[in-house]
């Protein structure tokens, strides 16, 4: 369902597509759709869910191997460079689904809603990185903690990839590489 779900997304746009055409396009009983998901926001949401953690594991992006490996990480360049590369492989995978999310949270307030939610944990998510590199007097005398939540959260949003890696066609190894140069420069001490 999920898949089919995302097909008719991305080809008919969220407005578009209805739960009916879901339920015919996946072979099961709308009761069954509106059962699991209960209405077409329920099941985008489950399609970014899949999308950010790439399984349908029931374990959060910030609990997973991964992210945890990028926290414990002690040299402060290293740790911005580990949590530059899940995030470029968040943005790979949800790209046309987070595009699909903003164009209908343009004009229904369930998908408004989700994008706010979805917003607001990647904030709390990316923020970690600024607040290890805090806990470990990396970050820049002259930089708050809370303007360093900031630039993280914007340099790795999904709109920054879609720019550069998307429309400007950029390799995902340079996307990953000026990511870390960037954020580095702008986060840490000079010489860290």
């Amino acid at each position: 369902m999920i898949d089919a779900a995302r097909t008719l997304f991305l080809e008919r746009g969220y407005g578009a597509t209805t739960i009916e055409a879901i339920s015919a396009a996946s072979d099961v009983p709308p009761a069954t759709v509106y059962r699991l998901f209960s209405s077409k926001r329920g099941i985008l949401k489950a399609i970014l869910d899949v999308s950010i953690a790439g399984d349908d594991q029931p374990v959060a992006l910030p609990d997973r191997p991964r992210v945890q490996a990028a926290l414990a990480e002690q040299d402060p360049r290293q740790q911005i460079a580990a949590f530059v590369a899940v995030a470029a492989e968040v943005n790979a995978r949800t790209a046309p689904v987070y595009r699909i999310l903003v164009g209908a949270a343009s004009s229904d307030p369930d998908a408004a809603g989700l994008l706010d939610g979805l917003n607001n944990q990647r904030r709390a998510g990316q923020g970690q990185l600024a607040r290890a590199l805090a806990r470990r007097d990396a970050l820049r005398a002259d930089l708050r903690q809370r303007d360093a939540v900031d630039i993280v959260y914007t340099l790795l949003s999904p709109e920054v990839y879609r720019l550069l890696v998307v429309e400007r066609q950029w390799s995902a190894g340079r996307y990953r590489s000026w990511l870390t140069d960037t954020l580095s420069a702008a986060l840490l001490e000079p010489g860290r």
